[in-house]
C-alpha cells in the first residue's frame, strides 16, 4: 500500500516549511522531518525551526542556558540532542510543550542543579541522558513530571548523597545509571518509589558499606551493580531483594562475607566477587539458588580454613571462579581442581574480620515549622524561599535534610545560625545579599555535605566558618567578591571533593591558598581575573581530577603549577590570551590527562612537542576557534573520541600532508578547514585539490576521495571498503 493520505500531507506540509525557514547553519531533511545544527555557533535555540520537526540534533552548540519556553515552537519533537552545548542551567519550563518528545540527550554539558520544574512538560520522555554534566545534587520532585521514563542515565556526574524519595514519579523506570558519581550517602528511602525498576547501576562510586536499607525498597530489581566501591564487608542478611538475579561486588576492598549476608536475596544466581582482598569465605548458606561465584584476583588461602566453602560448592552444586594464591604448593591451582587433603593448616591464620559498626540513632522531627516557610515532612525538605527574611529563621523539624533559603536578604550568617539540624545535607543561601559568614555559622551541621553560597558579596572566608561541618564536600561560592583565594579557610573541610569560585575578580592562585583541601577533586576557577598561579599552589589538591581554568587571564600553560597532580583528567584553558605554546607543556599530567580544552584562546604557534607525553589516554582535545596554520602531530593520539578544529586557519601547503592523511583515518566529525592558500580557503582540508603537487601524494591516499572526481565517480566499492572505517568528515 502506498502512503497514508495524512503522511503525504505532513511531508508536503513540512517541505514547504522547512524550505523557507530552515535557519542557517543548520540542514533540514524535509522528508524525515529532521533538523540538524551540528558543532556551529548558536548562542540560542533558533526560532525558526521548522515547527513539524519530529528530531532535532543541535550537538556542539553554545546556549549556556536554555530558558523557559525555549521549543514552543517545535510542539512536534520526538527526539532531542543537545549534547556539548556547554549548558550549565535548565531554567524551569525549560521543555514545557514537548508533550511528544521521547528521548532528550543532555550529556557532557555543565548543569550542575537539578530544580523541582527544571524537566517540566516531558511527560512522554522514554530515555534521559545527562552522563557527564557535573550534576551535584537533585532536588526532590525534579523527575516528578517524567511518568513515561525508562531509562535515567546520570552517570559521570558529581554526587555526593541521594534524598528520601528523590525519583519519585518514575512508575515505570526500568534501568537507573547512577555509576561514576562520588556516591557515599544514600537516604533510606532513596530508591522507595521505583515498583518497575529492573537494574541499577551504582559501580564506581564511594560507598564504604552495602546500602542495604535503600536497596530494600527495589523488589523487582534482577541486576545490581556495586563493583569499584571501597567496601569492606557484607554483613548478616545485608542484602534483601527478592527479584536479584545478578550482583556485581568487583573491584572493591572486600575482605570478609558474612556466611547469612544473602539469605533474604532468594533469587541471586550470579554474584561476582572479582579483584577484592579476601583470602576465603565461608559457606554461603543463605543463597540457596547461587549458580556461580567469581572470586579470579582474590589472594585465597587455600588451606584448612577454606574447605567448608570448598565441601559447600560441591554439595550446592555451585561453579566457582577463582586460583589459590597461597600456600605456595597450591599457588595458582583453580579452585575446582582441589581436593579436600590438600587443603591443610600449618601455622596459618585467618585474617581478622572486620565488626560491623553500630548504626548512629537518629534525630527525631518533631518540631513545627517556621513561621512564612513552607515543610515537607515526607521529603525533609524545609523551604524560605524569597520570603524578604531579614535574619535566618529557627525551629525547623531537627529530621530536615535539605533547606532552601534562596533569594532572602540576610546579609551574614551569625553564629549557632542552624541549631538542632543535624540531619542537614544541603543548605541554599543563593542570592541571600550576604557579606559575612562568621565564625560559628555552621556549628552543629555534622551532616552537611552541600553549601551553596552563589550570586552573594562574600570576598573572605575564615576557616572558623566551617568549624562543625567538617563533612561538608560540595561548596560553591561563585559570583561573589573574591578578588583572592580565602588562603586557609578550607583546612577544617577534610571532606571538601568539589569547590566552586567561578565569576569572581580573583586575581592570582598563591601558595598557600589552598591548605588543607587535600581531598579535592573538582576546583572550578572560570571566569575570573587569575594572570598568574604559583608553582606549589596546588600541591595540596594531590587528588584533583578536573581544573577549570577558562576564561581568565593567563599568558602561558601554567606546567609548574600542574606537578605533582597524579589523578588530573580534565584540564580546561579555554578564554585564555595564550599565543604561543612551547615544549612539553603538559608533560606533569600526560600520564592521566584524558580531556583538554584550548578553544577561543586566539592560539598562533604550537611547538612541534608541545604535546610530549600525550597520547592513547586523550579521549578529547578542543582546538577551535584559534589562529595557528598548523598543529603538531598526534597519530599517536589513538583513544580519541572528540577532536575539534573549527574555525582554525590551516595553511593548505604540503606540510600539512601528514595532518590530512591522518585527520582523513579519523572516524571523527572535526571541521577542518583551509585559511590559506586563497584557492582553497573555506574548502575542508580533505577537498582540497592543493594537496596534488605535494611529494608523496599518492602513497597513503589508495581507496581516498579524490578532490577532483566527483562524488558519483570516486565512491568505491563495497568490496574495496569492506573492513574499513569510513571518515565521517572534517
Amino acid at each position: 500500500m502506498g502512503p497514508s493520505w495524512g503522511l503525504l500531507m505532513f511531508t508536503a506540509a513540512l517541505g514547504v516549511t522547512a524550505a523557507a525557514r530552515c535557519p542557517a547553519p543548520c540542514v533540514c531533511d524535509n522528508l524525515r522531518a529532521h533538523v540538524l545544527c551540528l558543532n556551529g555557533s548558536l548562542l540560542a535555540i533558533p526560532d525558526t525551526i521548522p515547527e513539524l520537526t519530529k528530531k532535532l540534533d543541535l550537538r556542539g552548540n553554545s546556549f549556556m542556558v536554555i530558558p523557559a519556553g525555549a521549543f514552543l515552537a517545535t510542539p512536534y519533537l520526538t527526539h532531542l540532542d543537545l549534547q556539548r552545548c556547554k549548558v550549565e542551567r535548565l531554567e524551569e519550563g525549560a521543555f514545557r510543550g514537548l508533550g511528544r518528545l521521547v528521548y532528550l540527550n543532555l550529556a557532557s554539558n555543565g548543569i550542575a542543579l537539578l530544580y523541582q520544574e527544571s524537566l517540566d512538560g516531558l511527560s512522554s520522555l522514554q530515555q534521559l541522558i545527562l552522563e557527564g554534566n557535573r550534576i551535584e545534587e537533585i532536588q526532590p520532585g525534579a523527575f516528578g513530571h517524567l511518568g513515561s521514563l525508562t531509562v535515567l542515565d546520570l552517570r559521570a556526574n558529581a554526587l555526593v548523597y541521594l534524598p528520601d524519595m528523590v525519583f519519585q514519579g518514575l512508575q515505570v523506570l526500568r534501568w537507573l545509571r547512577l555509576s561514576h558519581n562520588a556516591l557515599h550517602v544514600l537516604g533510606s528511602e532513596a530508591f522507595a518509589a521505583l515498583p518497575a525498576l529492573r537494574r541499577l547501576s551504582l559501580d564506581h562510586n564511594e560507598l564504604q558499606a552495602l546500602p542495604g536499607e535503600a536497596l530494600a525498597r527495589l523488589d523487582g530489581a534482577t541486576r545490581l551493580d556495586l563493583g569499584h566501591n571501597p567496601i569492606t564487608y557484607v554483613a548478616e542478611e545485608a542484602l534483601a531483594m527478592a527479584s536479584l538475579r545478578h550482583l556485581f561486588l568487583d573491584h572493591a576492598s572486600l575482605q570478609d562475607v558474612a556466611p547469612d549476608a544473602f539469605a533474604r536475596s532468594p533469587q541471586l544466581r550470579v554474584l561476582d566477587l572479582r579483584e577484592n582482598q579476601l583470602q576465603g569465605l565461608p559457606p554461603l548458606a543463605g543463597a540457596g539458588g547461587l549458580a556461580r561465584v567469581s572470586l579470579d584476583g582474590n589472594p585465597l588461602l587455600c588451606s584448612c580454613l577454606l574447605r567448608p566453602f570448598h565441601k559447600w560448592l560441591a554439595r550446592a552444586r555451585v561453579q566457582a571462579e577463582g586460583a589459590c594464591a597461597a600456600p605456595p604448593a597450591l599457588r595458582g591451582r583453580s579452585l575446582d581442581s582441589l581436593k579436600p587433603p590438600e587443603m591443610r593448616c600449618g601455622r596459618l591464620r585467618p585474617p581478622p574480620s572486620p565488626t560491623t559498626p553500630p548504626e548512629q540513632p537518629r534525630a527525631a522531627g518533631s518540631r513545627p515549622c517556621p513561621r512564612a516557610c513552607v515543610c515537607s515532612p515526607d521529603f525533609h525538605h524545609g523551604s524560605c524561599e524569597n520570603r524578604h527574611l531579614r535574619e535566618i529563621p529557627q525551629d525547623f523539624p531537627g529530621n530536615t535534610r535539605l533547606l532552601d533559603l534562596r533569594r532572602n536578604p540576610f546579609s551574614t550568617v551569625p553564629p549557632d545560625a542552624f541549631p538542632g539540624l543535624k540531619e542537614l545535607v544541603s543548605l541554599h543561601l543563593q542570592s541571600c545579599s550576604i557579606r559575612v559568614l562568621q565564625p560559628g555559622a555552621l556549628r552543629g551541621l555534622e551532616s552537611l555535605v552541600y553549601l551553596y553560597l552563589t550570586n552573594n558579596h562574600l570576598s573572605t572566608l575564615a576557616a572558623a566558618a566551617f568549624e562543625g561541618a567538617p563533612h561538608l564536600a560540595y561548596l560553591d561560592l561563585d559570583h561573589n567578591a573574591f578578588t583572592r583565594v580565602p588562603a586557609g579557610a578550607f583546612r577544617l573541610l577534610p571532606n571538601l571533593i568539589s569547590l566552586h569560585l567561578q565569576h569572581n575578580a580573583i586575581e592570582e592562585l598563591a601558595e598557600g591558598d589552598l591548605v588543607g583541601a587535600r581531598g579535592l577533586r573538582w576546583l572550578y576557577l572560570a571566569g575570573n581575573a587569575i594572570r598568574h598561579i604559583a608553582p606549589a599552589a596546588l600541591a595540596p589538591t594531590k587528588m584533583l581530577e578536573k581544573l577549570q581554568l577558562e576564561g581568565n587571564h593567563l599568558s602561558e600553560v601554567p606546567t609548574a603549577a600542574l606537578r605533582g597532580l597524579p589523578a588530573l583528567s580534565e584540564l580546561k584553558l579555554s578564554r585564555n590570551p595564550i599565543k604561543h605554546m612551547g615544549h612539553s607543556v603538559f608533560l606533569p599530567v600526560a600520564s592521566s590527562l584524558q580531556h583538554l580544552y584550548l578553544d577561543n584562546m586566539g592560539l598562533e604557534r604550537i611547538s612541534p612537542h608541545a604535546f610530549t607525553g600525550l597520547g592513547p589516554k586523550i579521549r578529547s582535545l578542543y582546538l577551535q576557534s584559534n589562529k595557528m596554520s598548523n598543529i603538531p602531530d598526534m597519530s599517536n593520539f589513538t583513544g580519541l573520541e572528540i577532536l575539534s578544529l573549527q574555525d582554525v586557519p590551516f595553511h593548505c601547503d604540503c606540510q600539512l600532508l601528514p595532518l590530512r592523511r591522518w585527520i582523513n583515518k579519523l572516524n571523527l566529525r572535526v571541521g577542518a578547514t583551509c585559511g590559506s592558500p586563497a584557492e582553497a580557503r573555506g574548502l575542508k582540508v580533505k577537498l582540497s585539490t592543493t594537496f596534488l603537487a605535494c611529494p608523496g601524494w599518492g602513497r597513503g591516499e589508495a581507496g581516498e576521495t579524490n578532490p577532483n572526481k566527483t562524488k558519483a565517480a570516486s565512491k568505491p566499492s563495497k568490496k574495496k571498503r569492506s573492513g574499513k572505517s569510513p571518515a565521517r568528515g572534517f
